[in-house]
């Protein structure tokens, strides 16, 4: 009989099978959920602001932005630019629930994150922290994709991550509805910390899926600088280009 201990048949079949990218849906030829050409063509942003991460015709510049206004936050890491087919994969994760999408880009993104850990070109924070969602929201959605992000990036790159410091008791009008200012006015007093948190001197680095003017960010880690925090970091998969690049 096949199901003896000693036929090894399909054992083997099964253990040298391939992964499927998630992507294009072929086999990989490795136990990757993405193949390779998925991986390259990916939109790497190779150019950006060296605060903002926005993207820019060459390295090494900071955006005429952050140097009219610098933000609370000391930079943000974003290994992609928010276009095809990187946009639709993250729509699907945050709004369709295809969590293995965002298990991939996470993965990916903490890949970066340690390569920049190494190279001393980043300072490993003290915390994780992912930005916050509104209670009504949160039951409409059902999960907060920046935590999931959080706590793939949390394993991954064995970082401590703290789900409750960062607390949003009131509800806002989504973002993407909103340009820069309505957006800045629109986040006045939604955040909050958690009572009795304690961030005197730590370096924290926010979590979330995509950065867009940065006014959640930027109140986000101005919050945690009132409070004592040394430095407050960005995370996310993708930034968003300057309208009409």
């Amino acid at each position: 009989m096949h199901c003896q201990p000693d036929y090894k048949h399909e054992v083997y079949i099964w253990l040298k099978s391939n992964q499927t990218c998630l992507i294009c849906d072929e086999a990989t030829d490795s136990s990757s959920t993405v193949c390779n050409a998925c991986e390259i063509d990916l939109p790497w942003l190779t150019h950006g602001c060296q605060v903002c991460a926005l993207p820019l015709p060459a390295s090494g510049l900071i955006c005429g932005q952050c140097v009219r206004s610098p933000p609370a936050f000391k930079q943000v890491v974003a290994p992609w630019r928010y276009s095809f087919p990187l946009d639709s994969l993250i729509s699907r994760f945050k709004h369709q629930g295809k969590w293995p999408l965002g298990h991939l880009l996470a993965s990916l993104l903490g890949q970066c994150l340690q390569d920049r850990f190494d190279n001393a070109e980043l300072t490993r924070p003290d915390r994780l922290l992912a930005v916050p969602m509104a209670a009504k929201r949160l039951r409409q959605r059902g999960y907060n994709q920046a935590a999931m992000l959080a706590r793939w990036l949390s394993r991954d790159l064995d970082l401590p991550l703290d789900e409750h410091l960062l607390l949003r008791p009131h509800a806002t009008i989504a973002q993407q509805q909103l340009d820069a200012k309505q957006r800045q006015r629109n986040l006045l007093k939604a955040f909050a910390l958690a009572p009795g948190a304690q961030v005197q001197g730590q370096h924290l680095a926010l979590v979330d899926d995509v950065l867009t003017t940065g006014a959640t960010a930027h109140s986000l880690a101005r919050l945690l600088l009132h409070a004592g925090a040394r430095q407050v970091d960005v995370y996310c998969l993708a930034r968003t280009p300057k309208p009409g690049t």
